[in-house]
């Protein structure tokens, strides 16, 4: 396992990380426990989780899992989705990240968080009061770094700026969709990262199972077909047709097609660490597997051709030819 520093923080992780959205879900605290060892044991310290996994079993498994090695580990957790009913418990007011991160750190039986990102963008409250509620947290030693997750490049960059004028703790690591099929994230939020200093764990690094090679010719089960916001992100037929082209492209070259999607993904140079996921061992090996590839630019290029790049930021198609 090689390991990688996040941004400026000092802090070293696994160049995989494991994400445990399946624990308390289709994966019970037995299987989930298996998976967390079988991490361990690949060398992976880090873990991303959310308040809202499985209303809250999910943070709670990791929590149990963790005990003895806690600080060994490099931890992630989220705050904006609602885990109790009523009509302040979401979002990312004062009130509700202070009352949040009590929750998480009581359900991940830990004192501190190193990473905590806020899930989505909250338009209800301003960016202002949702970073002094982080920096308060911070000081009080309730988190190590904020940061953030689905929020677009000028949110992401308006924070910085926020945070800087105000002398307040910055976000430090950026937690994107990012897979052969969803590029967006090369605009601008890559090259943002790279340009600020900033840690990069990217999500869906299959495609919500899309680049396993298990729905050739829009057919199978999984998420994919059964789960309406995986139905709809990722239904588009194109993106079905560039799944088969990269399935071939992997047997071809006599590899994973699970293993080589998470590869692709590693081999950018933005990314610190992708976010891997599984049901179960036999789903989370070939992850893992990504490990033992090494892509050079030359292959990285020819995956990259099998999706079309998405546009420049100023949209002027002529700039990305060269």
């Amino acid at each position: 396992m090689e390991y990688q520093t996040i941004g400026r923080t000092g802090i070293k992780v696994s160049s995989l990380c494991f994400g445990t959205m399946s624990f308390g879900g289709v994966a019970d605290e037995e299987t989930s426990k298996a998976m967390f060892n079988r991490c361990r044991e690949a060398g992976i310290n880090f873990f991303d989780c959310a308040n809202v996994y499985n209303g809250g079993a999910a943070e709670e498994i990791l929590g149990r899992c963790i005990e003895g090695s806690r600080d060994e580990l490099i931890l992630t957790t989220k705050v904006n989705g609602a885990v109790k009913k009523g009509v302040n418990n979401r979002g990312l007011s004062r009130r509700h990240i202070t009352m949040a991160i009590e929750d998480s750190l009581r359900r991940l039986k830990t004192d501190r968080i190193e990473f905590y990102f806020v899930h989505a963008f909250d338009p209800d409250t301003p960016i202002e009061e949702t970073l002094s509620a982080m920096d308060d947290l911070q000081r009080q030693g309730k988190i190590l770094y904020p940061a953030v997750s689905n929020w677009a490049a000028w949110q992401i960059a308006k924070a910085l700026g926020v945070s800087a004028k105000e002398h307040l703790a910055r976000f430090e690591c950026i937690q994107p969709m990012y897979n052969l099929v969803k590029r967006q994230a090369e605009v601008e939020i890559l090259p943002l990262a790279q340009s600020e200093q900033m840690g990069v764990i990217t999500y869906s690094p299959l495609g919500g199972g899309l680049l396993t090679g298990k729905y050739r010719n829009q057919s199978g089960s999984g998420r994919l077909v059964e789960q309406d916001n995986y139905r709809i992100r990722y239904g588009e037929k194109s993106y079905f047709d560039i799944a088969n082209r990269f399935d071939e492209y992997a047997n071809d070259h006599g590899v994973a097609p699970a293993s080589l999607a998470v590869a692709w993904v590693m081999s950018h140079p933005a990314v610190t660490a992708p976010i891997i996921g599984a049901r179960n061992l036999e789903q989370l090996e070939p992850s893992l597997d990504a490990l033992t590839i090494q892509l050079t630019e030359e292959q990285r290029n020819e995956i990259s051709q099998l999706s079309p790049a998405p546009a420049p930021a100023t949209d002027r198609s002529e700039e990305g030819v060269r």
